[in-house]
């Protein structure tokens, strides 16, 4: 398994999966998870419809994730996880980390080969990017996923410095 941290638009990778981080209703929103849904097109939120109308009418819970079609992005599958919003006064971070793993159970499970992850829970979710960058690192690193090529694509200059941080530090 390879790790690598990676500048770019996670919309633009050629991987088997494409991680979204995505809000519990999977209706799509900001940051990635709007980027996703713009360029991948509206088959994406049908099948998100879909999952909301069968499996969880409540939405998808935090730390969960979920597979749909990635419609027209250059990927298989997106993967939809929910971070946690950061506090500062209540640990969440096995929610944070439950969402790497999550995505990479359900990635091992379709048969992919290779994924792309963003930094969940750092942009608006206010997640700062040191701990953001070492939860995700240390959760794949850790996962025992059968996935070869893993990627960490990030826009952020910050969050990028800080995942490539801790990447050297491994």
């Amino acid at each position: 398994m390879g790790i690598a941290i990676i500048s770019g638009d996670i919309t633009e990778q050629r991987v088997d999966a494409i991680v979204n981080a995505a809000n519990t209703s999977l209706m799509g929103g900001d940051g990635v998870d709007g980027a996703i849904h713009g360029r991948g097109g509206p088959s994406i939120l049908e099948e998100c419809r879909q999952l909301r109308a069968s499996h969880f009418k409540d939405g998808l819970p935090v730390g969960e994730a979920v597979a749909t079609t990635a419609g027209k992005l250059p990927a298989r599958w997106v993967i939809h996880t929910v971070g946690p919003v950061y506090s500062a006064s209540e640990d969440r971070s096995d929610f944070l980390a439950s969402c790497y793993r999550r995505s990479l159970d359900v990635a091992d499970n379709l048969g992919a080969d290779s994924i792309a992850f963003p930094a969940v829970s750092a942009g608006v979710y206010g997640w700062p990017a040191d701990s953001a960058a070492r939860i995700a690192i240390e959760t794949v690193a850790a996962a025992g996923s059968a996935i070869e090529d893993i990627r960490f694509v990030l826009l952020d200059p910050a969050v990028l410095a800080a995942f490539q941080q801790v990447a050297a530090e491994q």
